[in-house]
């Protein structure tokens, strides 16, 4: 509790067309210590308010005019905002189609709306902190429902995951069928402790924020296809 009361606040920008949402979510972090630094009605008012207030963390509706909250994601953690921030996505119902597709613009994670005021506040200071907001079960179920309808595209295996070590490839090839790090633990015969540092290695090779970029990844590339059987090259 001191550590935190010594470091700055986590500041945050809300995006959602939606007045009464922004208002209550704001009331929300608020209220937890967490600044909102500005709020946003459309994506294009997201992504100025990213480069104005520099946010740790993105609250992001899908649905807005203008600019949806895909392409402002898209923009924002495609290089218009600062390296540190972090998208969540908000959406009004569980596995919307366009959460996929919100993933994989670079997205950490997602929340129901109706979402409880504790979930709200831990997620996003659990997303401020590195990790993913999913869980890896749900990974696994949202990516498999919604891969086979992107277009078909050949695997870049050799392209984008050359620089792994063969133990990084099965430790992400794993991950990507929805084991927790316990799991994979228990299955490579690894310390909980050397499984965080190869999912750390991993991460930073292929320069993904967090386990949901990169079970995106393995997906995409050929290493794992939907039902969780490996990719061959």
């Amino acid at each position: 509790m001191a550590d935190r009361v010594n470091r700055p606040p986590l500041r945050a920008v809300i995006a959602d067309d939606q007045a009464l949402v922004r208002t209550g979510f704001g009331m929300i972090l608020a209220a937890d210590g967490i600044e909102v630094t500005a709020e946003a009605a459309d994506g294009a008012e997201a992504g100025a308010a990213v480069r104005r207030t520099r946010p740790e963390v993105v609250l992001m509706d899908i649905r807005m005019p203008r600019m949806d909250g895909i392409e402002a994601t898209r923009r924002i953690l495609g290089g218009e905002g600062p390296q540190e921030t972090r998208v969540i996505i908000l959406t009004t119902y569980d596995l919307d189609h366009y959460v996929y597709a919100a993933l994989t613009a670079g997205a950490s994670g997602f929340l129901l709306k109706d979402v409880t005021p504790e979930h709200l506040v831990a997620a996003v200071r659990l997303v401020q902190s590195g990790d993913a907001l999913l869980a890896p079960t749900i990974t696994r179920r949202l990516i498999e429902r919604f891969a086979h309808r992107e277009e078909a595209r050949p695997p870049a295996l050799h392209r984008d995951l050359s620089g792994l070590t063969p133990r990084e490839l099965e430790v992400l090839r794993l991950l990507a069928t929805g084991l927790s790090n316990a799991e994979l633990a228990d299955r490579l015969h690894l310390s909980p402790t050397t499984v965080k540092t190869h999912i750390g290695r991993i991460l930073s090779k292929l320069d993904l924020r967090d386990r949901v970029q990169a079970v995106v990844l393995a997906y995409e590339t050929g290493l794992i296809s939907p039902g969780g059987t490996a990719g061959t090259d």
